[in-house]
């Protein structure tokens, strides 16, 4: 497996995932309806942009030529936030890649870059109903935070975030 920035050429798979990874993972949190609302192609569009101007950082992960799974990150988006934070901004994996080692490997990488850019904590906000995916970010090393969850609608439900934090420099 190799771990890259992404490419113009890699926006579709990273969409792609996007949508069916939001969809297996997301059933039972966020409505169906929204689910099914959600475009490849409007997600394409957006992950294009993010790969023209390089803002988050995009990573993909792939086996073969074939995009398994992406991270997006850069400097924290939470107001007041020290400039040494750095922020997982999403991170997925096909859901046929789940368990695989995938979504670790990309966490690594993007790790080294943000160590390399001088980052020192990393934080990342999670759906607390995911423990699947808190599973996976307490073996990489985050632990949750004490901010109170963060509220917002989606789909027309009422939902809430916490945050996760990690160091940067902490070996896992």
């Amino acid at each position: 497996m190799n771990i890259d920035r992404a490419t113009l050429s890699d926006v579709r798979a990273v969409a792609e995932i996007h949508v069916d990874a939001w969809r297996s993972a997301y059933a039972r949190i966020v409505p169906a309806d929204y689910l099914a609302s959600l475009s490849v192609e409007q997600r394409e569009a957006m992950w294009r942009r993010t790969v023209e101007s390089g803002q988050p950082e995009l990573l993909v992960a792939k086996d073969n030529g074939t995009v398994l799974g992406w991270v997006s990150f850069g400097a924290c988006r939470d107001k007041d936030a020290p400039s040494s934070q750095a922020e997982v901004w999403a991170i997925y994996v096909a859901p046929n890649s789940w368990f695989k080692g995938v979504g670790h490997q990309l966490w690594q990488r993007a790790r080294e870059l943000l160590s390399q850019q001088g980052y020192g904590t990393c934080c990342l906000w999670v759906f607390p109903e995911n423990q699947q995916a808190i599973r996976f970010y307490q073996s990489v090393g985050f632990v949750a935070d004490n901010l109170p969850p963060q509220q917002f609608e989606l789909g027309g439900r009422q939902l809430q975030e916490v945050r996760y934090v990690c160091r940067i420099d902490a070996k896992r």
